[in-house]
């Protein structure tokens, strides 16, 4: 299996940054994409950032120009930049990653969620 730890979040004050960080290990083949969520009370989850092995990066428009994703394939880990931090940002950030497990084939994994407050 692929488990998938977060690590970053906490208390920042609006116009703050905050680097999240999420490192995949198990028995990874190799890892396709690798994207950050969140998900704040009363809503869906929805997509942060987006990254595939190529380097090829997808943003919400809402992070555009304030979020920066990127990733360390030699590490299997995904980082996300966060400045500019609003109030809207708050929310639960979770990891995902998409690839091949060894032993199972395709796999889609996601880390335990680390909770992002803004607020002054």
């Amino acid at each position: 299996q692929v488990q998938l730890v977060e690590s970053g979040g906490g208390l920042v004050q609006p116009g703050g940054s905050l680097r999240l960080s999420c490192a995949a290990s198990g028995s990874i083949g190799s890892i396709y994409a690798m994207g950050w969520y969140r998900q704040a009370p009363g809503n869906q989850r929805e997509l942060v950032a987006h990254i595939t092995s190529g380097g090829t990066t997808n943003y919400a428009d809402s992070v555009k120009g304030r979020f920066t994703i990127s990733r360390d394939n030699a590490k299997n880990t995904v980082y996300l930049q966060m400045n500019s931090l609003k109030s809207e940002d708050t929310a639960v950030y979770y990891c995902n990653a998409e690839g091949y497990d060894k032993f199972l084939g395709d796999f889609g994994s996601w880390g335990q969620g680390t909770q992002v407050t803004v607020s002054s």
